[in-house]
């Protein structure tokens, strides 16, 4: 865990810092006293499972939810006291594309300007058509559009009145690998230019691509830092097997001592465990001449999968 944030203001090397953040519902902790700092221009990736209380968190920084305990600024606004502030100043893209389906892009993004009273709303909106690739749409309806185009039409309404901080909770999901590059792009494009992005992802080659990751696991911040800090924190130990009939090699192996993953990638095995001379030892009992063993790097999809696996749910 990163150590507690100091006083942060507009000008701060950091968008986000906050300590202990916490929120309940009910008898439920679904936030548990998170810290967490995000430099400005920062690209900052938030992994976790469903349930994990992203999506809270997110929410408690935009000023959409109030903290039930924790400290700290989003853009040198506090949290609790100025969240009317901080909304101004951010962009939140939903899980859920906002926009109204017998509009076309055009007049989504015109009544977005209007809620963000943008002085000269006719030149923002153009801008924004025009940044996004939708200039040649514009009057096409929001609900003819398909997945990709959706996507862009949400970015664009994100950024319409030239917002500090944008918060992107899974907004791939549901588009297709061409659609999620070109909106890496743009993101990457946007973070250059000095917006700070934190963007909630279930897809490890789109995690890879931030600049930090933070992982979250029922409510609580279990590692943080760059891929490598991330990877490294676990250690985990993964060999790969490749060679026939590896199906009941598989069923072999799994729940052997210090084995705690076996997981198929295309014709090859993945097996991992946190106690490295444990699974040394049990591999060492089902090693025969017929399969090829290589200790090769835990990737981040094997790291998720033991984070997850060793968390305990907070719903159960």
């Amino acid at each position: 865990m990163s150590d507690p944030p100091a006083a942060a203001s507009p000008g701060s090397d950091f968008a986000i810092d906050v300590t202990g953040v916490t929120k309940r519902f009910g008898s439920k902790t679904v936030v548990n006293a998170i810290d967490l700092r995000v430099r400005r221009g920062e690209i900052y990736g938030f992994l976790g499972p469903n349930g994990s209380g992203k999506t809270t968190f997110i929410r408690m920084l935009c000023g959409l939810l109030t903290p039930d305990a924790g400290t700290g600024t989003c853009l040198g606004y506090d949290v609790r006291a100025q969240q009317s502030d901080i909304k101004r100043h951010v962009g939140y893209m939903t899980q859920k594309f906002s926009y109204y389906e017998d509009l076309s892009i055009r007049e989504n993004l015109d009544f977005i300007a209007r809620l963000y009273n943008l002085p000269d709303r006719r030149s923002a909106v153009q801008c924004s058509l025009e940044r996004l690739g939708l200039a040649n749409r514009s009057h096409q309806l929001a609900g003819q559009l398909s997945g990709g185009w959706k996507q862009r039409l949400s970015l664009a309404a994100c950024l319409i009145h030239s917002p500090q901080l944008l918060l992107l909770d899974e907004p791939t999901a549901g588009v297709d690998p061409k659609a999620r590059r070109e909106f890496w792009d743009e993101i990457h494009r946007l973070a250059a230019e000095g917006l700070t992005v934190l963007i909630t992802t279930h897809y490890m080659d789109e995690a890879e691509r931030c600049h930090r990751l933070a992982y979250l696991a029922y409510g609580k911040l279990l590692t943080h830092g760059t891929l490598d800090d991330v990877l490294a924190s676990v250690r985990l130990t993964t060999w790969s097997v490749t060679g026939p009939d590896l199906l009941e090699l598989a069923k072999k192996i799994r729940g052997l001592p210090g084995i705690e993953q076996v997981v198929a990638f295309g014709t090859t095995l993945h097996v991992s465990g946190r106690d490295a001379a444990a699974l040394e030892a049990s591999l060492t009992c089902v090693r025969d001449p017929r399969h090829e063993w290589k200790k090769i790097r835990s990737g981040l999809e094997d790291v998720f999968i033991s984070l997850m696996d060793s968390a305990k749910d907070n719903f159960a």
